[in-house]
């Protein structure tokens, strides 16, 4: 129990040191998700061209941290008229090219991950392109799309703000908290209760570009079968690099948060099993890919960090860095929770509406799945949401009031 206790401990250090680069990332996704403009994305994104694959990785980007809102974006977009590998790109931008995770790597890992972060981000951007049109029948991503819900198109002249911008950003923590919690308390047990010899048996060491290639293989499994995903897998990444995975594949791990088990089931909803198991193996080979090539990238330019099996987060509280941006993190944050509570969500020039099932704060002309209930009009994130409210919308609607 002693060390169930420490693994606990181990994880909290771990949020402590996190918290105001979490509080950042996510207040900015909720800004730019409320102020971008999602038809002028979907205009931008017509083809496959190196152009509109340049437009659809800035717009990722600058556009979200969850895995789940940036998978449903991705299937709105592409459902609404933009180019399926576009919409792929997007999708893997807005979750591997994002200030949050940047930093929490920066913070848990050192800043060779941060910089390995957007170096393979560009990598599996390329493969992307190439890779999909090649090994995805075109028939089958025609077949997908006639087959995707047409949503109404709302009108509005509600011009967003930072009520708005409130909302995705709490949206986003509601959609997230579980994700993070599970993320570190699991890197923290992982850290203090898994001994070095299972790593070792886990993971093919000091056998060159054996273990650099096997290693980079097997993180994307581990991901799958962990269901962690969005940021939420770093502290886990944190922990598998501590515990001897190699440079390219615990980079491999990070980006693989798009092929957990919980999202390539809703890839089968959204376009199909058939599609959606096409699409989760080149996702695994992209992502394989471009840890193993950004780590023989890193390890020529001689960056590779040192492999510690220390976790070193558990400093005491002071006045220091940390504790000083933690206490301003903590109040934009409650500055952020007041406009949320304070924002005007009645009216008819309303743009957003609330996903009653998780809380996620949905764009009404771009919500992936509607529902009609009794005259009114509910928005939700994406299809799996919709089903669990219309099996008993009444435990959902007097939850929340």
């Amino acid at each position: 129990m002693n060390k169930v206790f420490d693994g606990l401990i181990e994880g909290w250090w771990m949020f402590f040191h996190t918290f105001w680069a979490l509080v950042i990332g996510f207040t900015l996704s909720g800004a730019v998700q409320a102020f971008a403009s999602r038809k002028k994305m979907r205009e931008q994104l017509g083809d496959d061209s190196l152009k509109s694959i340049s437009k659809a990785s800035f717009f990722g980007a600058i556009s979200s941290s969850c895995s789940y809102s940036a998978s449903a974006l991705a299937k709105s977009l592409f459902s609404k008229g933009a180019n399926f590998t576009a919409s792929m790109v997007f999708m893997f931008a807005s979750t591997n090219l994002v200030i949050e995770l940047g930093l929490v790597l920066w913070i848990l890992m050192g800043w060779q991950f941060a910089v390995a972060e957007f170096v393979g981000g560009a990598l599996m951007i390329l493969m992307l392109k190439i890779f999909i049109p090649k090994l995805i029948p075109a028939k089958l991503i025609r077949d997908s799309q006639e087959s995707f819900e047409t949503s109404e198109n709302f009108d509005s002249n509600h011009k967003p703000n930072w009520h708005d911008a409130a909302g995705y950003t709490i949206g986003d923590f509601k959609m997230l908290r579980v994700e993070l919690i599970i993320g570190f308390v699991v890197a923290g047990l992982a850290a203090i209760l898994i001994p070095a010899s299972f790593w070792n048996l886990l993971f093919i060491s000091d056998h060159g570009i054996i273990s650099s290639l096997e290693n980079a293989i097997i993180g994307p499994f581990i991901a799958f079968i962990s269901f962690v995903c969005s940021v939420g897998n770093v502290p886990l990444a944190a922990a598998l690099w501590h515990g001897g995975i190699t440079f390219g594949g615990a980079i491999a791990f990070i980006f693989a948060d798009l092929i957990s088990l919980p999202l390539v089931l809703i890839y089968r909803k959204y376009y199909g099993t058939k599609l959606a198991i096409r699409l989760t193996l080149v996702f695994w080979l992209v992502m394989s890919l471009a840890g193993f090539i950004t780590e023989l990238i890193f390890n020529l330019l001689n960056l590779i960090p040192k492999t510690s099996h220390n976790m070193a987060h558990s400093n005491p509280v002071g006045w220091n860095y940390t504790t000083i941006l933690d206490v301003m993190a903590l109040a934009v944050i409650i500055w952020i929770y007041w406009m949320y509570r304070t924002r005007v969500t009645d009216g008819q020039n309303q743009e957003f509406a609330k996903d009653w099932v998780c809380g996620m704060q949905v764009r009404i002309s771009d919500a992936p799945a509607s529902y009609n209930l009794d005259g009114k009009m509910y928005y939700f994130c994406m299809p799996g949401c919709k089903e669990s409210f219309a099996l008993n919308p009444s435990n959902f609607i007097s939850a929340s009031k």
